[in-house]
């Protein structure tokens, strides 16, 4: 590996409530490598959660010669993450719900990792361990760096559970030297509700898109047209509202496909049950399609893309359709409404709207196939701008060279 400490990034390249774009500066200055290689630990709510977006960052890491551990409950993704190099220790608790013994439990069960694992530098995702994690790292005087990669059903609620979650995220984020979060509209939230300082805050593209992997793929000119919805199933990603648009576009246009991706019976307190599912797929001609290890397949038979979700971080279904070369509709709602530019890539809806996301279903069926195709097209100009991974790399390289300077 080439010596590259003499080229470390400027410490303003992620500054205070700084946003990382593929225009920064910084981008053109090589990465800053340690004098040794770091033990940098990785943790989420899932070991897919890493594997599915995180595997850039994680190749670029281990890539630099840095040992990664990545710690999290098992799941079927702890294989590939070991394939490609990494260390996996499995971490036991609960993804849903504030239960505070368990959650005291889950902080003890973090500090004593990270005891044994001695981390130079500890990066978060995922709600509970983001805040779980910085209290047991900085009791240890371990560097944490969290991604609010979303808010999740906490914020969408009120009353005391909101106002719990904000205190344990203030107490938790506190003296940390520097916060990513993955759209605007989460950054300001925190920063108005004074979760965090503004001398902390970065702007990261989501977790950016390989933009070889996910290359432009020829639009489809088979009729009839295709709908596709990729999430979870849970009634805050606004399925209830898809399926029901679903059925108010087929009722003027019968032959219409709406088709949905993604694993139903989740451990969520929204979670929609695959009976319902299965009901829906007779009474309102969904088609369901189960999950699917490479999404790639599905976007491309599609026509549009589409989530009508009630908010977002960075939805990475809508990204990886646009890169695909797909139009896309979503809800105006943080996350999403910072990936489509209305009336250019995609259109925009109304959240909890059935109606209005079956008025834009039918606004995209009635234009012309080379509209739908320029639509996509700048969509995927939108994402080489804005979304590609080599620009979260690189601010994670900047960060940690930050932080361990």
């Amino acid at each position: 590996m080439p010596d590259q400490t003499s080229q470390k990034l400027d410490r303003p390249t992620i500054g205070p409530t700084s946003k990382v774009t593929a225009d920064a500066p910084s981008l053109t200055v090589p990465p800053s490598v340690p004098d040794r290689p770091l033990r940098i630990l990785m943790t989420a709510n899932a070991a897919w959660n890493i594997w599915n977006f995180r595997r850039s960052l994680l190749e670029a890491l281990l890539g630099d010669g840095h040992r990664v551990t990545v710690v999290a409950p098992q799941d079927e993704a702890v294989p590939d993450l070991e394939r490609l190099g990494c260390r996996f220790v499995p971490l036991s608790m609960n993804v849903n719900g504030l239960n505070p013994l368990q959650d005291l439990g889950l902080a003890i069960r973090l500090r004593r990792i990270f005891v044994e694992q001695r981390p130079d530098i500890v990066l978060g995702y995922t709600i509970k361990n983001n805040i779980f994690g910085a209290f047991s790292a900085k009791s240890l005087g371990i560097p944490f760096l969290p991604n609010v990669t979303g808010l999740g059903t906490a914020f969408l609620s009120s009353g005391l559970l909101r106002k719990l979650v904000e205190r344990l995220y203030r107490a938790a984020f506190t003296s940390l030297p520097l916060v990513f979060f993955q759209n605007e509209d989460d950054q300001n939230l925190f920063l108005r509700r004074r979760l965090v300082k503004a001398s902390q805050a970065s702007l990261l593209p989501g977790s950016g898109i390989n933009l070889e992997r996910f290359a432009v793929a020829n639009y489809p000119v088979t009729e009839p047209p295709v709908f596709l919805m990729i999430a979870r199933l849970l009634r805050d990603k606004g399925v209830v509202e898809y399926v029901e648009a679903a059925r108010m576009v087929r009722e003027r246009y019968p032959g219409t496909r709406f088709q949905l991706l993604g694993a139903a019976d989740a451990a969520n307190r929204t979670a929609i049950n695959l009976a319902t599912v299965q009901a829906w797929e007779q009474s309102h001609g969904i088609e369901y399609l189960g999950t699917s290890a490479d999404v790639r397949c599905e976007i491309t038979a599609a026509h549009c893309v589409v989530l009508p979700s009630y908010r977002e971080g960075a939805p990475r279904t809508l990204i990886e359709g646009a890169a695909l070369g797909r139009p896309l509709i979503a809800t105006n709602v943080p996350g999403c409404r910072a990936v489509v530019d209305p009336g250019k890539t995609g259109f925009l809806c109304a959240p909890y709207d059935p109606g209005s996301l079956a008025a834009a279903c039918l606004e995209f069926l009635s234009l012309s196939t080379e509209r739908r195709r320029a639509m996509g097209l700048a969509g995927r100009m939108k994402m080489e701008r804005e979304f590609d991974q080599s620009i979260v790399v690189a601010a994670y390289r900047s960060a940690i060279s930050m932080v361990r300077a």
